[in-house]
């Protein structure tokens, strides 16, 4: 086995959890990457030293070590991925720092991989011709530009007008995604298993205006009713505009993400643990 190590060296113990995590792969004898630029932090491990492209394609599996948006990057590379949590919370971690024994089952293959669904995002011009694509584990999410007040933003379902929401934005998400902005923004927590596409407004000017839940072949088309720019961010990555002739559209995706589950959880045993943590 193969592995790839993504550390995120801009989280404050993601360092140490990731020099801790290469002395248990030195110790099993694992054959592991990381990237050159990071040779002077790892140069004492046993570590091979390449370039992210080789680094991907020679490995078996992904081991990140920072938060959830480390995790769920390095989840679009295709290839299975075990996070370690060097965050807060972290939802998608599969093992704490403290965990790092269990290591030795990942190399023993005493493993599981969750499948989780993932959207496709387009930018589609007024033709129908997508003009960018972006994948997400978590949410879409869009929203207004630089204004301050609220947008009015229109969301089509499978080709009929679901309803104009006067609101700060709408979140659209994967049962993954439910933990994220969408429970902040009053949507359900949705089991991962239960495949479907949740609509969450954010901070809309309704009493009745709620989280919805859809089959997960639905598709959607978002726009400015009024004809202005809004904003499109894809699992927190940084904002596209989107103009006022262009519209969004959001599909289930072919891919999907997979993430190795060492520890016999379910998913209420892991959300109950991180919504303790986030309590604290």
């Amino acid at each position: 086995m193969k592995i790839a190590l993504i550390p995120n060296l801009t989280r404050k113990n993601a360092l140490s959890v990731s020099l801790a995590v290469c002395e248990q792969l030195d110790n099993l004898g694992a054959k592991y990457y990381i990237e050159s630029e990071f040779e002077d932090k790892f140069y004492l491990t046993k570590a091979e030293f390449t370039d992210k492209d080789r680094m991907i394609t020679l490995c078996d599996i992904i081991i990140a070590v920072g938060g959830d948006g480390t995790i769920i990057r390095a989840a679009k590379y295709g290839k299975p991925i075990l996070g370690i949590n060097a965050g807060r919370i972290a939802f998608m971690a599969g093992l704490e720092p403290t965990e790092l024994d269990m290591l030795g089952d990942l190399l023993d293959g005493k493993y599981e991989i969750d499948r989780r669904m993932m959207l496709e995002v387009q930018i589609c011009d007024k033709d129908g011709t997508a003009q960018e694509t972006s994948y997400c584990i978590n949410d879409a999410v869009v929203a207004r530009g630089g204004r301050i007040k609220m947008e009015e933003i229109s969301v089509e379902h499978n080709g009929r007008l679901l309803n104009n929401f006067t609101a700060d934005g709408v979140i659209v998400s994967t049962p993954t995604g439910s933990t994220a902005y969408s429970l902040s923004a009053g949507g359900p927590v949705v089991d991962p298993q239960i495949e479907s596409i949740l609509l969450t407004p954010i901070c809309t000017h309704s009493l009745f205006s709620r989280a919805l839940i859809f089959k997960p072949d639905s598709e959607f088309r978002l726009y400015s009713t009024v004809g202005d720019e809004i904003g499109l961010s894809c699992d927190g990555e940084d904002t596209i505009t989107v103009n006022k002739d262009s519209y969004v559209k959001v599909t289930r995706a072919k891919m999907c993400g997979e993430f190795i589950r060492i520890k016999n959880e379910t998913f209420l045993d892991i959300l109950n643990s991180k919504l303790e943590q986030r309590r604290l």
